[in-house]
Parts: structure tokens; C-alpha cells; sequence
């Protein structure tokens, strides 16, 4: 999803936009009056059946990959390797939306025309506004992923989200400032659609909060950033919020750090996953970072080791989206087990207000608009290259980060 500068490999993915969701009622479904039933019957031998849309391919390729593995160790661990929930096998569609809107809304209508009942995935946050009213038309259960747009967080009744949202990002940034009341804040971004949200975000958060928000927007297209650092640092800010995205953020933090920008007085961006640290060079261990996830920044409890030892053990790399995919698999089957195999009414009921353990602690569902409620962590990069890695600084509490309430989803 995406932390203000280095999120995602594309800005769209877990920017603050807010893209118009549209959706039709899929073609072949059942009419609305039978919208809600299933074609299956709901004995325990019957299998659920879960339709999984993610990046397989496309610009986002490397997150979805990070989704899918921890969805595969989060469904062995909650139904203790039988891959059955409540008596009912769990059988799993992989559809790959390769970060097109289009592609996973027809394979979601494909999914849910085959009698489909849930629907988890999609890193990106476009796609997820158009899959969450599918979700609401055809009365689906919807686990949104690692897409970070707070549009996601309330849409409707039928869409949860298993991964945290942009504004517990900016909340976690500003705990590195403080009390914000009075506190000069300067954006560093491109004047782009993503830069210009943040910009927008960090108004809406800690300029709420007291805070005096400025920003410093450099062209998409500038390589010499030089110009940029030094007006950032000619605003004398409390702190500065890098709000960065694409092949030019190496050659940024280099400007920063020879400007002395970096010293002179708090940097914060968001840190991304591993295959990002190296960018940050010497400049890694000035920068302060908010971050949704790190392998071990759990503190090693035993939800965040039983999901780092399945994907290991299967393969794969634990990064920063594995908890997205291992967290929806936890809640797909306590809705199956608390709620009902076909009846997704009774499934939203079982979600709303649980709380679990998940790999970044104690996490609770909001009833009232579903937000996901959950630690945050503040980070700092030690070693450069290749051999860069982040050390937890700071747990930052759930209630501490918990996005503003939604008005109730009916």
C-alpha cells in the first residue's frame, strides 16, 4: 500500500485520492430479490468457495506477491493447516487484476456470477473503489488488501479492509513531531496528483491538529533537486514530511543530506519494502521513518512468528504487505466459523467489533465503519546498501492512530 514517499512502485496504489467508484450489478447474477443466497447449501461438507484478485502481474507485482504468500500461511495458521473452516473446505480462486480496475472488476463479476460469497485482495487503491460496490450490489463479502485510500473505510456494509489506511499513516508521522500545535510542517513532494495528497492529508491531519502545513512541490519530471532541498530547508520547519514516488528518490535524498537538510532538523517519510531501503544511501540513517510493517517489528509475539516461519518455510520473503494477506485469511475464516458459509449478512455481524491477535498485535475491527484498528511503528535504517535494515524505534498504539468514524455503514 503506501507510506508518503515510498510506498508503492506507483503512486496510484495506495495514494489519498479518492477515484469515483462505479461498478454494475454482475451479469448473470441473481436478480436483487435472491441476491443474498447462495447456490450451495451450507452443510458442513459443502466448500467455501474464495475468490482471491490481486497483482499478480503488472507495476504492483512484487506487493501482490507479498499479499498472496501471507494469505497462504494466515489461512494454514487460523485453520490449523486443514484448510476448513467451520466443517467447510476453503477452496481459493487466484484472478490477477494486474493493477487494472477493469481487469479485476470483471473477474470479480466472474467470481461472484459462479456463486463466489467472498471476495479478498487488490494492492491497489483505485481498484478497490470499484470492487467495494460489486461487493454491496451483489451482498459479497469484501476483505479490501493492502490498498491504503480511507475512501475504502466505510464505503458500505459488505466491505471490510485488511490492512491499515492512509490517514493512520500521516497520525503515525505525527507522533514523531509531537504536539503539533504551533509546529512548522513542510511537504517535499512532486506536484502530481499523489504528491498533491499528501499535501491535502497532512492539512487535514495535523494542520487539524494545530499544526502551520507549507509544502515544497518539484515537477515530475525534474532531475536536479538541489533547488528543492534548499527551499525545504529555507523554510526553517519543524518537519519536514517527504511525500516521494519513482526513479528520481535516490538523487532526492542525495540533495537532502548535501543540503544539510537532514541535519537540520527532523526528516520523516514512510518506509517501504526491503527492496527500498538501499535507495536512501548514507542519507538511511538520518531519516526518520512511520511504518505499517517490517519483518520483527511485531516484536516477535506468536501470531507475527507463525506467519514469518509459513512464508519462509513455503518460499517466500516476509515484507511489508505479508500482514495484509495473513490478517484477511484470519477474518475470511472467523467469518466462515462465527457467521455462516453462505450467509454473508451473518458474516459482516460475526466481523464487526472482532478483535484478534494478528502479526502486528492486537487489531479490532470497528463495527461502526470498519476501520481496522492497529499498532503502527516508527523505524530508523542502520547500515547502507544492500545491507540496510530497519530497527523498530516505537510502537505506535492503535487508539493513538485510529482514523476519525466514518458515518455508520447500513
Amino acid at each position: 500500500m503506501r507510506s508518503p514517499a515510498m510506498r508503492t512502485l506507483r503512486s496510484r496504489s495506495v495514494s489519498m485520492l479518492t477515484l469515483l467508484a462505479a461498478g454494475a450489478l454482475v451479469a448473470g447474477c441473481s436478480s436483487a430479490g435472491t441476491a443474498g443466497t447462495s447456490t450451495a447449501g451450507d452443510k458442513a461438507s459443502d466448500p467455501v468457495k474464495v475468490g482471491l484478485v490481486y497483482s499478480r502481474s503488472g507495476l504492483l507485482a512484487a506487493y501482490g506477491k507479498q499479499y498472496e504468500e501471507g494469505f497462504k500461511a494466515g489461512l494454514a495458521y487460523a485453520t490449523h493447516g486443514t484448510d476448513k473452516a467451520g466443517g467447510h473446505p476453503i477452496e481459493v480462486t487466484e484472478q490477477d487484476d494486474a493493477g487494472d480496475p477493469a481487469k479485476a472488476v470483471a473477474a470479480t463479476k466472474t467470481l461472484v456470477g459462479k456463486g463466489y460469497k467472498i471476495i479478498a485482495g487488490t494492492t491497489d487503491s483505485g481498484v478497490a473503489l470499484q470492487m467495494a460496490p460489486l461487493a454491496a450490489q451483489n451482498k459479497v463479502l469484501y476483505v479490501s488488501g493492502p490498498a491504503a485510500t480511507d475512501a475504502v473505510t466505510g464505503v458500505n456494509a459488505y466491505t471490510f479492509r485488511s490492512g491499515r489506511q492512509s490517514y493512520q499513516d500521516t497520525l503515525t508521522a505525527g507522533s514523531l513531531l509531537g504536539d503539533p500545535r504551533g509546529k512548522k510542517v513542510t511537504v517535499l513532494a512532486q506536484n502530481s496528483a499523489f504528491g498533491q495528497a499528501n499535501v491535502a492529508a497532512v492539512k487535514a491531519v495535523l494542520g487539524a491538529k494545530g499544526a502551520k502545513v507549507e509544502s515544497v512541490l518539484a515537477p515530475p519530471s525534474a532531475t536536479d533537486l538541489t533547488p528543492f532541498a534548499r527551499q525545504a530547508k529555507a523554510g526553517k520547519p519543524d518537519l519536514v514530511f517527504v511525500a516521494w514516488a519513482g526513479a528520481t528518490a535516490p538523487a532526492l535524498w542525495t540533495a537532502l543530506d548535501q543540503q544539510g537538510v537532514l541535519d537540520a532538523g527532523k526528516v520523516v517519510t514512510g518506509l517501504a519494502g526491503t527492496a527500498s531501503y538501499p535507495i536512501f544511501g548514507s542519507a538511511g540513517s538520518k531519516v526518520s521513518f512511520l511504518a505499517h510493517y517490517f519483518p520483527g517489528a511485531g516484536g516477535g509475539n506468536p501470531v507475527e512468528k507463525a506467519m514469518l516461519d509459513g512464508i519462509t518455510k513455503a518460499g517466500g520473503t516476509p515484507d511489508l504487505f505479508s500482514p495484509d494477506g495473513f490478517t484477511a485469511a484470519q477474518m475470511i475464516v472467523h467469518a466462515i466459523e462465527s457467521g455462516s458459509a453462505t450467509d454473508t449478512s451473518a458474516m459482516v455481524k460475526a466481523l464487526e467489533g472482532w478483535s484478534f491477535d494478528g502479526p502486528k498485535g492486537k487489531e479490532q475491527i470497528r463495527a461502526e465503519d470498519h476501520a481496522l484498528l492497529q499498532p503502527m511503528f516508527t523505524a530508523k535504517l542502520k547500515g547502507t546498501g544492500a545491507a540496510a535494515q530497519p530497527q523498530l524505534v516505537s510502537d505506535v498504539p492503535s487508539a493513538a492512530v485510529a482514523p476519525p468514524v466514518k458515518k455508520a455503514v447500513g
